[in-house]
């Protein structure tokens, strides 16, 4: 098996041994990604703009690799609370469309986030 890691500026850069992005066997696997804004470090104090700021993150690793969201095929999303569940989703709909990719949301002890996700996209193929 052959891996390639990517990385950018343009997201929050690692905070221990791993790699923003791989690509492997025809996938390309993110890192959890957080809400900080990779130019500033702020987080905003909403789960939808945490939310949407996670999603601009993950967007700018696939980016990297000519890729968008709209190549995603599976996420998997840790909230700080369930009950955040609606207010996230509302701002989770507004970056993919049709078919979504599938999705696994759980409750997670998180870090003085409120939210985190990793996706896997699909290459396109060769």
């Amino acid at each position: 098996m052959t891996k390639s890691a990517i990385r950018t500026a343009n997201a929050p850069q690692p905070a221990g041994p791993y790699s923003q992005g791989i690509i492997a066997n025809g996938f390309f696997y993110t890192a959890g990604f957080g809400p900080q804004d990779p130019a500033t470090g702020a987080v905003a104090d909403s789960v939808a703009e945490q939310t949407r700021q996670v999603l601009r993150n993950v967007g700018a690793v696939l980016a990297e690799h000519g890729l968008t969201l709209d190549d995603c095929v599976k996420t998997t999303v840790h909230l700080a609370d369930l009950a955040d569940f609606t207010e996230f989703n509302d701002a989770y709909r507004e970056f993919f469309s049709e078919p979504y990719p599938v999705r696994t949301t759980v409750g997670s002890q998180l870090a003085n986030i409120l939210v985190e996700i990793d996706v896997v996209a699909a290459l396109p193929a060769a």
